[in-house]
C-alpha cells in the first residue's frame, strides 16, 4: 500500500508573477489531478499571491477549474488579512486557514511540498 504523503502533493504558491501562476502552478496542478500524477493535490495560496488572485479574473478562471478537477485549495488566513482579501477568497470557495501550523507538520512529516 502507498503511502499517504507518497500519493500528496502540496504546492506552496508565494509568487505575485501571473505568468508563474498560470505557466506552472495553475497547470501542474490541474495537470496532476487530470492525468493522475498525484491521487490528491492541494494548492496553498500564501503571501503575495493571495493578492494578486484577487485582482486578477483569468486567474479566478484557473482557480475555478482548479476545483472542479478536484484540487483542495487553501489560504493563509494571516497573509489574506494582511492584503484585506480574506472574504473575497472565501467567495471564491477557497478555505481561508492559519497556515503556519498546518504547513510545519508538513514540513515534520515530510511530506511532497512544492513552493513556488
Amino acid at each position: 500500500m502507498e503511502e499517504k504523503n507518497q500519493s500528496k502533493l502540496n504546492v506552496l504558491w508565494t509568487s505575485c508573477d501571473r505568468q508563474v501562476a498560470l505557466d506552472m502552478v495553475f497547470m501542474y496542478c490541474l495537470n496532476s489531478r487530470l492525468k493522475g500524477w498525484w491521487q490528491e493535490v492541494s494548492l496553498i495560496v500564501w503571501g503575495p499571491s493571495a493578492e494578486l488572485l484577487n485582482r486578477d479574473e483569468e486567474l479566478k478562471k484557473e482557480l475555478a477549474k482548479l476545483r472542479q478537477a478536484g484540487v483542495e485549495i487553501l489560504a493563509c488566513r494571516a497573509c489574506a488579512d494582511r492584503y484585506g482579501v480574506s472574504r473575497e477568497l472565501e467567495d471564491l470557495g477557497i478555505k481561508v486557514i492559519y497556515m503556519g501550523q498546518p504547513l510545519t507538520h508538513l514540513l515534520k512529516e515530510d511530506a511532497k511540498l512544492l513552493t513556488v
